[in-house]
C-alpha cells in the first residue's frame, strides 16, 4: 500500500482510520480530504494522495464500516437497537466526515469524493458550511434505486421493488451476495467493467478491495448500504451548499450516467466545471490519475 501509515481517530466510540500525506504548521492552509466509494478505502487514492499532498495537506479517511475503520452491525429501520449496531446512511457518514474536518483538520477543507463518497462529501459540506472551501465529485453516485427516483425507473423495476426490498433485508441473503462478490476473481471481473481501458488493474488494486472484505464484520456495511432505498440524493444537496462544485466524470462510466451529469451542470449554478476523462470509467482517479489529478489541481487553484 502506498499511503502513509494509518492513524486512528475515535468517533462515537468507534475507531476511524485515516492518513495524511503531509502536515503543514500553518493553521490557515487549505486542506484536501479524499472520501472513497462503496467497497473501497483510503488506499484507493494510491495515485492521488501523494500528488495532491504536494499542493497542500491531503488527508484520506475510511468511512465507518469500510477499510480499516470499525465495522458495527447494520441496523435497519424495523430492527431493535443492539450494542455496537448502527443505521448506515449518508447522514451517518456525512456527520463522520464533517466531525473529522472539525476535530482533526480544524481549518477549511476541499472535499473530494468518488461514487457514494461524492454524496457523503456533499452531506458533510452541508454541515460544514463555510469551512468547506470547495467540492470535487468524481463520478458521483446518482442512486438510481432510491425511492425518490421511481419515475425514472422502468415499469418492471418498480413492480419488482417490493420483492427486492424484502429479499435484501434478510441477513442470510445479503451475506450470500457479499461472499460471492468478495472473491479476487469476481473483483477483477467487476474492475474490468469499472475500468474500461484496463489501466491500473493490478494485484495491488485487487488486494485493496479484497483485504477489507475478509474482516470479521465486513458484511454489515454491505447489508446496510443495499437497504438504503430512501436517503440523500446529490440533487437534494446541491441547493444546501454554497461552495463551488466540480464534477469529474469518466467518459465510459458503466453505472453513473454522463448525460445526467451534464444535466446537473446545466441545472445547478454552484457546479462550476464538468471535466470529462476520456476513455475512463467509474474510477478515473485510479484509472487515469494524471488527468484526474490535473483537473482537481486546476479547480483548487480557481477556488482559492
Amino acid at each position: 500500500m502506498v499511503n502513509k501509515k494509518s492513524k486512528i481517530w475515535r468517533w462515537r466510540n468507534w475507531d476511524i482510520s485515516w492518513s495524511v500525506s503531509k502536515q503543514s504548521n500553518s493553521d490557515n492552509q487549505k486542506n484536501i480530504l479524499l472520501v472513497h466509494g462503496f467497497g473501497a478505502s483510503k488506499y484507493h487514492w494510491r495515485h492521488n494522495q501523494e500528488f495532491l499532498g504536494d499542493i497542500t495537506n491531503c488527508y484520506s479517511i475510511d468511512l465507518l464500516g469500510f477499510g480499516e475503520s470499525s465495522q458495527p452491525s447494520a441496523l435497519l429501520d424495523y430492527e431493535t437497537k443492539k450494542e455496537n449496531s448502527v443505521k448506515y446512511s449518508f447522514e451517518l457518514w456525512g456527520n463522520q466526515v464533517a466531525s473529522f474536518c472539525s476535530e482533526v483538520i480544524n481549518s477549511p477543507v476541499h472535499l473530494v469524493g468518488n461514487s457514494i463518497g461524492g454524496v457523503v462529501a456533499l452531506k458533510a459540506a452541508s454541515i460544514l458550511k463555510s469551512q468547506c472551501s470547495g467540492i470535487t465529485l468524481i463520478d458521483c453516485a446518482q442512486r438510481t434505486m432510491d425511492d425518490k427516483r421511481l419515475k425514472k425507473n422502468s415499469v418492471l423495476m418498480n413492480f419488482l421493488r417490493p420483492v427486492l426490498k424484502t429479499i435484501v433485508r434478510q441477513r442470510i441473503i445479503s451475506n450470500i451476495l457479499f461472499e460471492r462478490a468478495a472473491n479476487p476473481k469476481v473483483i477483477k471481473k467487476i474492475l474490468m467493467k469499472a475500468y474500461p481501458s484496463g489501466e491500473n488493474i493490478d494485484e495491488e488494486l485487487i488486494e485493496i478491495l479484497f483485504r477489507p472484505s475478509q474482516r470479521k464484520n465486513s458484511k454489515e456495511a454491505f447489508r446496510g448500504f443495499i437497504n438504503l432505498f430512501d436517503d440523500c440524493l446529490a440533487t437534494d444537496l446541491f441547493g444546501e451548499i454554497d461552495s463551488s462544485i466540480q464534477l469529474i466524470w469518466g467518459e465510459k462510466d458503466p453505472w453513473e450516467s454522463l448525460d445526467e451529469a451534464i444535466e446537473w451542470k446545466t441545472q445547478f449554478k454552484n457546479i462550476k466545471r464538468l471535466d470529462i476523462v476520456k476513455g475512463a470509467g467509474h474510477c478515473p482517479h485510479d484509472e487515469h490519475p494524471e488527468v484526474t489529478n490535473k483537473f482537481i489541481c486546476d479547480f483548487i487553484q480557481e477556488t482559492k
